[in-house]
């Protein structure tokens, strides 16, 4: 067993988690960083999804160093890729030219710009990150956490101490480990009066989860992957509440579940800048290679790239039928593993039998890119998990703080104690209780202090999807953006207290304690109110 000790221990090396790290060290306090795989960067990079973020991020709506990890992606691009002049002086470049995000990108740089930026906190020895451990257990004392335990690839145990502790892993694993109350699934109505709540709590009713995979596409090749071993069970899967075969272009809009058809078009042969720049060709996700595209070759030099990169994070990929949270390791294994063979059936179906927009059938040009994830099949190393465990908090942020339909137009509460903000739809995928999409209008929202503080453990704190929010208020707390609003805030928190020596409860507690830290957030960068909008 190795023991070791630090002011900070953050649990969890997604966005959160790195934000939390950079936060404390900014402040000159030492941290101690793990994370389950060997990348660091969550939903960015192990994941492989490209950030989904709100319409006015180019402005404001994030935090001072979410901003920055923004633009150094922006510089990586300009400095190592043969971008044409074009492209290089487009100042908000999206590297994908993607309708999802403003900036999509591939994982790998994300990747590269953290480690990066953490790069002089590890050689100054304020920061150890210990890649490839996961939470085995945790030891406390009454209300507080004294210890982390994770167990490295070796097998050995480290134990770690600290006054302080933040949960950012991708199922709040810190919590059940550390005995904190949490709630996870859907709760019931009656408990907040949520208007999309279902009348009991289903603690098992959890959103979809996806194993992405990135493609580009080479005219004449063929790149088939082998027929899956589950292939003619997934090509025959019609969910009761799905308009065809889950694998087809045929889908729900989410917002209205009328059914909606999409398309694949690899490479188009338009500039991707003036494409994107025309309201006309704006199709959304029904145009499935430009909606998640992470790199497009036009805005290269001519000859440099043979095709584009897509990332496929698909409404025929999300697997919802059976959670890899809160149940044994032998059935998360299980679910993981069907969920990884239904991407691998859908990548041999497009591949195979997907209808062409010319009438034919099948894209075997389609190669899938181990080389952009990180991994032998070109799967991302880790599922986008969209729900986690979550702090059973001093304020718990519901439907009716978010809502347009239930706050109006003039946006939901405001907190003298607020600790950032955040804006995107409420935006539930399919469940494992067999709830098709759940996708409402939403208002820009604040995240009050109380929803970082759980209801009785003194030291421990939320640092991804797992702050004080519900099933369905989570479907807008579960983005980027906020993701790492919460991380930083929750290790600036941390910082506050030991530097002025309180516990966080009392800096909710009392006003004078609660002001001064909302001064250092402002310092920090932490935008903590909206300017006057309408949603």
């Amino acid at each position: 067993m190795r023991e070791m000790r630090a002011d900070l221990v953050v649990a969890g090396g997604g966005l959160g988690g790195v934000a939390a790290a950079l936060a404390a060290c900014r402040r000159g306090h030492r941290v101690v960083l793990t994370e389950q795989t060997d990348w660091l960067g969550g939903q960015l990079t192990s994941q492989a999804v490209p950030p989904d973020e709100h319409p006015w991020i180019e402005q404001f709506g994030c935090t001072a160093s979410y901003r920055r990890l923004r633009e150094d992606i922006r510089a990586y691009y300009r400095t190592w890729y043969p971008l044409t002049e074009r492209a290089r002086e487009w100042r908000s470049l999206n590297p994908g030219a993607a309708r999802v995000s403003g900036l999509c990108h591939e994982p790998r740089v994300a990747l590269s710009v953290i480690e990066a930026r953490l790069a002089p906190h590890v050689a100054a020895q304020r920061l150890t990150v210990l890649l490839r451990h996961r939470v085995t257990g945790a030891v406390c004392d009454g209300d507080g956490v004294e210890a982390l335990e994770v167990r490295g690839p070796d097998g050995e145990l480290t134990v770690v101490c600290a006054p302080f502790f933040l949960d950012a892993t991708e199922h709040g694993d810190l919590l059940p480990a550390a005995g904190a109350e949490y709630v996870i699934g859907a709760e019931s109505s009656g408990e907040h009066g949520e208007p999309h709540a279902p009348p009991e709590a289903q603690p098992a009713n959890i959103q979809s989860f996806t194993v992405t995979f990135a493609l580009s596409h080479h005219e004449g090749e063929d790149h088939t992957v082998d027929r899956p071993a589950s292939y003619d069970r997934w090509r025959a899967y019609r969910p009761e509440f799905w308009p065809g075969p889950l694998l087809g272009f045929l889908a729900p809009v989410p917002s209205t579940l009328e059914p909606y058809e999409r398309w694949l078009e690899p490479n188009p042969a338009a500039d991707p800048m003036d494409e994107l720049a025309d309201p006309a060709r704006d199709n959304g996700d029904r145009e499935l290679w430009m909606f998640r595209r992470i790199l497009a070759r036009g805005l290269h030099t001519p000859g440099s790239f043979a095709s584009d990169i897509t990332l496929v994070n698909w409404p025929m990929n999300d697997y919802w039928l059976g959670p890899i949270t809160e149940t044994t390791e032998e059935d998360a294994a299980h679910h993981l593993g069907q969920a990884r063979e239904l991407s691998l059936s859908l990548l041999h179906w497009l591949q195979t039998e997907a209808p062409r927009r010319d009438g034919g059938t099948g894209f075997p040009g389609l190669r899938p890119r181990p080389d952009v994830t990180g991994t032998p099949d070109g799967l991302a190393k880790a599922p986008y998990v969209r729900e986690s465990r979550r702090i059973r908090a001093l304020r718990t942020v519901t439907e009716n703080d978010v809502a347009a339909a239930v706050v109006g137009p003039g946006g939901g509460p405001r907190y003298e104690d607020s600790v950032g903000i955040g804006s995107y739809r409420i935006d539930l995928h399919p469940s494992t209780g067999g709830d098709n999409y759940i996708d409402v209008d939403s208002v820009p929202f604040e995240i009050p202090l109380g929803a970082l503080l759980p209801v009785r453990v003194r030291n421990l704190l939320p640092a991804c999807k797992n702050a004080g929010a519900t099933h369905v208020s989570n479907g807008c707390l579960r983005l980027h953006p906020v993701e790492w609003n919460v991380g930083e805030a929750s290790s600036l928190l941390a910082a506050f207290c030991l530097e002025r020596g309180v516990e966080p409860h009392q800096v909710h507690e009392q006003a004078a304690l609660s002001g001064e830290f909302c001064r250092m957030l402002k310092r920090e960068g932490v935008e903590r109110a909206w300017p006057r909008m309408r949603g």
